[in-house]
Formats: C-alpha cells, structure tokens, sequence
C-alpha cells in the first residue's frame, strides 16, 4: 500500500469497519473491530512513509480534480492527527472489548465509533471548505450517537443539548462557506488567500465560521453542552469525544485562518479569541475543582485545556516569525499531548467509578490500595494537564511562553501559570480522596488488566512525548507555513 493511495485507504478502512460491525452478529463486532485495527495502522504508516519520501502530494478521488471531484491532501500536521487518531482509537477500542459497557445497547458502540473515525480521517484530509463542513456534520452525528448510547434519560438529554450545538455551529460554518464562495468562486483552501482584496466579505464569512467552530469546540462562554456529554457516556466514548472531537473543529479553524491569511485575519480578533481561552482555563479549572463527580471533573478540565489551544491565534497573528513558529509548535504540541492524557485520564476515571461502584469522587476513599495502576495513569495523565517537567504538556506550555515573549505579548504569561495550578488543585483533588482511608468496604471491583493498560499507555505517551518531543514536531512543521523552526 504505497501512498497517493494510502490517503484513500485511510476512508475505506473505517468505513469497511463501520458497515462490518452493523452487519455481523453483536458477539463478533469487538472480534471484527480488532481485526481491522492493523489495516488502519498500515494505512496511517504508509502515508507517513511516502510523506518522508516524496513531501506533500494531493489526491484526487476517482480521478476528478477540483471543482468537480474531492481532492485529498495530507501535510505534517493532518498526518500527525492521523496517529493521534489511530493510537486514541486503538486504545479505546481495547478498554471498550473487556468493559461491561461495551454489552447490551453500548454494542453499537463499534459502528458508530468506526463511522466517527471516517468522519475525523476526512476533516484531516480535506483540501477544501464545503469537504470539510460534510465532515463535521458526519462527526457531529456520530458524536451524539455515541452519547446516546446507553440510553438513560441523562444521556439522552445531553445527547439533545449536544445535536442542538453541532446544527447550531454547523448552520453558521455553511453561511460562512456560502459568504466565501460567493466572493471568490472556489472553494479550495489554496485558494482563499486570494480573497485578501474582496472587501469585507472574508471578514464577515471568517466571522460566522469562527462562531460556528468555537460553538463546536465548546470554548468559553459556550461551552454548556460538554460536561453533561462528556461525563455521562461511557469512558470509552469520553475518551473519543474529549480527546480528538472537540479538536476537529479547532482544527478547521486553524485552518482557515492560516489560508485566509493577515488580511482577513485582524490581531483585535485574534485577541478576542485569546482573551475567550483564557476565560475557558480559568472558569473550566475553577468548575472542575468544584465538582462532586469524577468523570464530570474530567469533562470540566476538558473545557479548561481547550483554551490553552486559542492562545494561537493571538501568538501567531501579526507577530514576528520566530514567535509565530514557537506558537505553532507549542500550540499542536499542545493539542496531541492533551488527547493523549485526556483519554488517558477518562479510561482511568471509569476504571476507578467501575472499581468503586459509584461516581462520586468521596467514595474514592481507599482505592489506592486496590487499583494503584489506575491511579498511577490517573496521576500521569494529570502531570501533562498541570504542565510538570517533563511531560508534553510542559514543553509545550514552555513554547508558549517563549512565544509570548518572543512577541512582546506579556499579558499571556500568567494564564499557562494559573491554568497549571488549577489544574494541580482539581488533580490533586482526586488523589488526596484516593488515598484517605474511608469506611470500610467488603470489595472493590476489579477491572481487568485490558481497561487498566488501555489507560496506562495513552497517559504515559502523554508524558514520553515531552521527552521526544522534537520528533513529532519535525512531522508537524511539514508544511508549515512558518517554516522549521532552529
């Protein structure tokens, strides 16, 4: 499998997994699901290879070019959302065989979460705007499926709340995509510099995409939707949607300011969009502190990290090139390193809420004695949130900083300071129930060694990363369009 044609590849091997799984018997969907796993890491590892060998190449499907057919097209940064996808899914996938949540109506969870996949492989390797609006509302639909999955009233209503924000967000994308092709007559993002001298349209289009994508990314102040969804599905399901879905729509909007260009892309915006971030890790810390509910201190801490993510856009915008590539490396830094500890952190909170019965975080009282490796990933994962040496999420918070510096921006320094202590007070939180001896109890569930390593490699990868960091980055500046950075 040589690439142009791995590109293809990586949409027919979920899609081929989401038809298996909804036609075989329930007993053989985990069977099927692991089957194909190895396909999909030939695939993501093949375009790595021709990535290496032969640089940036589009592919067109079934031959058509622009306008009329879809161009794929993978640079550094799509191929390392392509691994992060791969590794995240597998690992879930795992954690999900041998969960008790993976039987009766969460069964469905293996066709839906394939489908999610194929939705998440086309916002990563789509060329141009209206691809990438199909595929936000094929994820969105998937994403709220997977919410529903076990049915309860909870679920279904924040299953609700979730649909009603995606069409929310997904109606303001497509005016705006309707605003840009009406002032440039294409649809492409190679194309959409060339709007620079289109007047306001740009700007009023940006406008509206902007909105729809921050809606979908849950930043402060809309961010009401996340924390029902996200911690009232399964874990596995938590894992999917807080690590790589709430990334998708940041992902386009990184995107199309980067091909729309400092024309269309005011600094007071950029700065809009910094000052909402800083909002979201402030006011996501301080809820998740506050919450009596494990996985919802989870999801809540999920709303905090995304904001770390918009100190981008100000970082990067009107600012000299050296700090603009710091800001490019510490914010995807950044993005991989919060999936790869957030789904970590959500299969180790399910396997604590499994052990304990209960998804309170008081009734943790005890458990370090009986699951110390699901705590130990619990606590990993949460070096990387709180930004503790050497994690990924210091190196990249240090970038940011040398970013926010190297651009005079001096305002920003203390929200990776304060984001990282309120991230130790609701990480610290947990561990210190965990290791109060509370009432006695006759047993404690035991999750099986599957759901506590699926946890344990994601949160130590979270952390390895940082330590290794300059590979992953050498990938990502691979079309870059700030260069190498020294």
């Amino acid at each position: 499998m040589t690439a142009p044609f791995a590109l293809p590849w990586l949409l027919v091997v979920p899609l081929a997994g989401a038809l298996a799984t909804l036609l075989v018997a329930q007993r053989w969907r985990a069977r099927v699901s692991l089957a194909l796993l190895p396909l999909l890491w030939l695939a993501a590892f093949a375009l790595l290879g021709d990535l290496a060998a032969n640089g940036i190449r589009p592919y067109a499907l079934g031959g058509w070019g622009a306008p009329l057919g879809i161009a794929l097209v993978a640079d550094g940064l799509a191929l390392a959302m392509i691994l992060l996808t791969t590794f995240v899914f597998s690992a879930c996938a795992v954690y999900a065989v041998g969960h008790p949540g993976g039987q009766g109506p969460g069964a469905f969870l293996w066709p839906v979460s394939w489908f999610l996949v194929a939705a998440l492989h086309s916002i990563w390797l789509a060329a141009d705007i209206f691809n990438l609006y199909v595929g936000l509302e094929l994820l969105g639909l998937a994403a709220v499926g997977l919410v529903a999955l076990t049915g309860s009233a909870e679920a279904l209503a924040a299953a609700l709340r979730y649909l009603l924000a995606t069409l929310l967000g997904s109606l303001a994308y497509l005016l705006g995509v309707a605003l840009l092709y009406a002032a440039g007559g294409s649809l492409a993002l190679a194309d959409l510099a060339a709007l620079a001298a289109s007047g306001a349209m740009p700007r009023v289009a940006l406008a509206f995409m902007t909105v729809g994508l921050i809606l979908k990314s849950a930043l402060f102040p809309l961010h009401a939707w996340l924390p029902p969804a996200h911690g009232g599905a399964l874990s596995a399901v938590s894992a999917l949607l807080s690590a790589l879905v709430v990334k998708a729509s940041l992902y386009v909007l990184i995107r199309l300011w980067l091909a729309l260009g400092p024309p269309v892309t005011p600094l007071a915006a950029a700065n809009v969009l910094g000052a909402l971030g800083t909002g979201a890790v402030l006011w996501g810390g301080w809820m998740a502190w506050r919450q009596t509910k494990l996985k919802y201190l989870v999801a809540y801490s999920t709303v905090a990290q995304v904001g770390f993510l918009f100190l981008f856009f100000p970082l990067a915008t009107g600012t000299a090139a050296a700090a603009a590539r710091l800001a490019w490396d510490g914010t995807l830094l950044m993005l991989v390193s919060h999936a790869l500890a957030k789904a970590g952190m959500f299969l180790a909170a399910g396997n604590l809420v499994l052990a304990v019965g209960s998804p309170r975080i008081a009734d943790l009282s005890g458990i370090s004695r009986f699951r110390p490796l699901s705590l130990f990933s619990f606590g990993l994962a949460g070096m990387t949130l709180m930004g503790l040496p050497p994690s990924g999420g210091f190196t990249a918070k240090w970038l940011l900083l040398q970013s926010a510096l190297a651009s005079g921006q001096w305002w920003w320094l203390p929200v990776p300071i304060l984001g990282g202590l309120l991230s130790a007070a609701y990480v610290f939180k947990v561990l210190r129930h965990a290791f109060v001896e509370g009432p006695k109890r006759d047993h404690f569930h035991s999750p099986s060694a599957a759901l506590e390593l699926s946890a344990l490699a994601l949160a130590a990868a979270s952390v390895a990363i940082g330590m290794a960091a300059r590979v992953p980055l050498e990938w990502m500046r691979l079309g870059s369009p700030f260069g190498v950075t020294g």
